[in-house]
């Protein structure tokens, strides 16, 4: 049993933004501020990390998530995160280098010096009069420059900053004993983050706490699990079965003061909430922090690594992956456990149930860039999910082919070549390769009826339709029940198969009564307290506003049935269910944002609607930005039917929810932990990611730059920062080697789901 977190006491109102003083319109104040080197073209250095501004681009258009983890479109700058008390960079610099010409200069013979003064002087009030026009000229358009890319800043942006996420592996202390930063913070003795000095260096390898193997599976040789279920048998690495699939390590505490998180709950989810990953006992039975020609990844060697060397005693000896086929291993370990799957024969008397299998699938492209960070998580998890599960799951690359005129699907000659040039070779084998080319054939056109194609790209474009694949890879693959819809740009610092596994039971034990409505919220646990509170609340918020909750397959007009499954039909009415239809219920639809009504936001792709009689009002519709989602086959084939024989498909990110939401299957949004870099006021951030008050002022619309600092948007800039940090990195010249060693040591974070990170490549120094 864990001790209840201390529960945390809102932070003060944001702080009013600086005075700013008045603009000086006369040319000798402009002369006054004039710094002549800006008047001379240059070039400049950007870091994404500087925070530039976020503004109206000719006052229309908005930013928005696209298909494949999102984009911004038309209306707003890039707007990247930067730690609210880190310098700004300065900009580019210019050199001006003043050439002699060749000739010397001589007085014309014809000319007396007086006339030549006198033509100097009318020259040089020629140029001079020349210049200043100039000069006006391209102050007003500086002035100008300087007024468009100034902003005020958001609220959140004036909120404190939180450090305790950089609290190290030094500061562990149970979970017991765990005070969060927002609870510290409010104190008369505020906690004292950042390096500690000399203290600690002379004591760099004595932590106080050992890690400890992570172990989230049930015990397959218990006799509580062989009553219900098959044996599990072991699977391994290599052919020979001489080398076993590795454990992955924790730290059995949280570093002291660690912030925590905003959204959703370990607790709640059924996930481990008193314990911390460094990189070592994440990555090292991966090959972190060992070389190339060991058969590591050649990352780690460089970071900061104390104590690291207990994690290698527990690991035994470190595993070499050259030569390693995951695809081969995944195929082996699933005949080992066939039974568990294909089964349901008596044994002992009783019928053993059946374990569905799930294919967990990543979204890449030929040309990606696979990194050695890249390639540690995907070895992670194909071991996790896959090999350690006994054949629970499998991972798959569907990698989009850009160039159409490449017949993949006319030459198997062609198709390997192309995955031997697309896809690392230990990966090869879990490699299905796919086209829009292949997509038009599959689903060919018309698409008649398009509201909106705000992106200005074909319905076959990966932008609009990356679930037109998804939908014909579980076409091809009816063995998996589930199908995982995952991005090359997501981290998960955690176990992968206790993430998931917890995700999806907590899921089948949501009642449908009050599910979309509850979806549609960011449930903030120091706003609602418990989940059931939380339901709670919603439930009454529904009946005050008279909203007509969700209540199996929703009707509207239409000149085209949507068969729907009977299943999904409600065995009685609202009113009269006690919260128990669908309990026990796997859910068809699982995704990580809320299931929100793009009609009440300005979301840019709201409308990017197909195949409904445009004379006829829009279909209700649901969106999740991000795609990362769990998908039943059974949604998957009404989806596939839907634009088969329908034509009928929308945004990515609005289509399963939106074909959810008119079949009736069972789709929920998972309270998983998210994180902020700001100390947000608890209500503050209820009214505004659960109350806006106008259209334009949703989270999924305008307003999405207040997830600029959370762990998990598709535009977040803090995410990908926070991951470099995690891996020994410098990020806005903080962190790296020498302040881990000087300070509380290496990153050690509580599980969390990480996205973007769109590169991990920073430097240690």
């Amino acid at each position: 049993m864990h001790e209840k977190q201390p529960s945390r006491r809102a932070s003060d109102a944001p702080r009013p933004p600086r005075d700013r003083r008045p603009a000086v319109s006369t040319l000798a104040a402009s002369l006054s501020r004039l710094n002549p080197l800006r008047l001379v073209p240059s070039r400049t250095s950007f870091r994404y990390e500087r925070l530039p501004t976020f503004e109206l681009a000719g006052g229309s258009g908005a930013s928005s998530s696209g298909g494949g983890g999102g984009a911004t479109l038309l209306g707003f700058r890039k707007f990247a995160w930067l730690p609210a008390t880190a310098p700004e960079s300065p900009g580019g610099s210019s050199s001006l280098r003043f050439g002699r010409p060749d000739r010397s200069f001589g007085w014309p013979r014809r000319l007396s010096p007086s006339r030549c003064r006198g033509a100097l002087v009318l020259l040089v009030m020629l140029l001079a009069l020349l210049g200043a026009g100039g000069y006006r000229r391209r102050l007003r358009r500086l002035e100008e420059e300087e007024r468009r890319n100034h902003r005020d800043p958001y609220p959140w942006e004036l909120f404190p900053r939180l450090n305790g996420f950089y609290n190290g592996i030094r500061d562990l202390v149970p979970f017991s004993e765990y005070v969060p930063e927002q609870v510290a913070v409010s104190v008369d003795a505020p906690p004292d983050f950042g390096p500690k000095g000399d203290e600690y260096v002379d004591h760099r390898d004595e932590l106080p706490l050992d890690p400890v193997r992570f172990d989230p599976y049930p015990d397959y040789g218990s006799d509580e699990y062989l009553q219900d279920h098959f044996p599990v048998k072991q699977c391994f690495l290599d052919r020979e079965e001489q080398i076993p699939v590795p454990d992955v390590y924790a730290y059995p505490g949280v570093p002291q003061n660690m912030t925590a998180p905003f959204f959703g709950s370990y607790r709640e989810l059924g996930l481990t909430e008193d314990i911390c990953f460094d990189r070592y006992g994440r990555y090292g039975p991966y090959g972190y922090g060992y070389d190339l020609d060991q058969g590591g990844a050649g990352v780690g060697n460089e970071s900061e690594s104390a104590g690291s060397e207990k994690v290698w005693e527990m690991v035994g000896e470190r595993i070499d992956y050259r030569g390693i086929d995951w695809a081969d291993a995944q195929r082996r370990c699933y005949e080992k456990n066939k039974a568990r799957f294909e089964s349901g024969d008596a044994r002992d008397g009783k019928v053993k149930k059946l374990v569905p299998r799930q294919a967990y699938v990543l979204r890449t492209w030929a040309g990606y860039q696979y990194s050695e960070h890249q390639i540690l998580n995907l070895r992670s998890m194909v071991s996790e999910l896959a090999l350690k599960s006994g054949g629970e799951y499998d991972v798959h690359l569907l990698v989009h082919v850009k160039d159409d005129s490449i017949p993949i699907w006319a030459s198997e000659e062609v198709y390997n070549q192309t995955i031997r040039e697309s896809v690392p070779e230990e990966f090869w084998g879990i490699a299905t390769l796919w086209s829009e080319q292949l997509m038009r054939t599959y689903y060919p056109e018309p698409f008649p009826d398009n509201v909106e194609n705000h992106a200005n790209a074909p319905i076959h474009a990966v932008y609009r339709s990356a679930h037109f694949a998804l939908q014909w890879f579980a076409q091809n693959h009816p063995e998996y029940e589930f199908f995982w819809n995952w991005e090359m740009d997501a981290r998960y610092n955690g176990h992968y198969y206790e993430f998931h596994t917890e995700v999806a039971k907590w899921a089948a034990k949501q009642p449908r009564k009050g599910i979309w409505e509850r979806s549609a919220r960011f449930y903030i646990p120091d706003v609602h307290e418990s989940w059931a509170n939380f339901t709670e609340l919603v439930e009454e918020e529904t009946f005050t506003r008279q909203e007509k909750p969700v209540w199996g397959p929703v009707k509207f007009a239409s000149d085209a049935v949507v068969e729907t499954p009977a299943a999904n039909e409600p065995p009685t009415s609202y009113l009269k269910d006690d919260f128990a239809w669908g309990v026990g219920e796997q859910a068809d639809l699982i995704v990580f944002n809320p299931l929100f009504d793009p009609a009440r936001t300005n979301w840019v792709f709201r409308d990017d609607v197909t195949g409904y009689n445009t004379s006829l009002p829009e279909p209700p519709r649901r969106a999740a930005i991000i795609t990362l989602a769990r998908l039943s086959r059974s949604l998957l084939a009404a989806m596939h039917d839907d634009v088969f024989r329908l034509r009928r498909t929308m945004f990515p990110e609005m289509w399963p929810p939106s074909c959810a939401l008119h079949h009736g299957f069972k789709a929920v949004a998972a309270p998983h932990p998210v994180f902020f870099d700001r100390d947000w006021a608890p209500e503050h951030m209820d009214r505004v990611f659960n109350h806006p008050r106008r259209p334009h002022e949703s989270p999924f619309g305008w307003g999405e730059h207040n997830h600029k600092g959370s762990s998990f948007y598709y535009n977040s800039g803090f995410s990908g920062a926070l991951w470099r940090r995690w891996l020994g990195q410098r990020q806005n010249g903080e962190g790296g080697r020498r302040e881990e060693e000087v300070g509380s040591g290496r990153l050690c974070l509580r599980p969390t789901l990480f996205h973007p990170v769109k590169r991990e490549d920073g430097a240690y120094d």
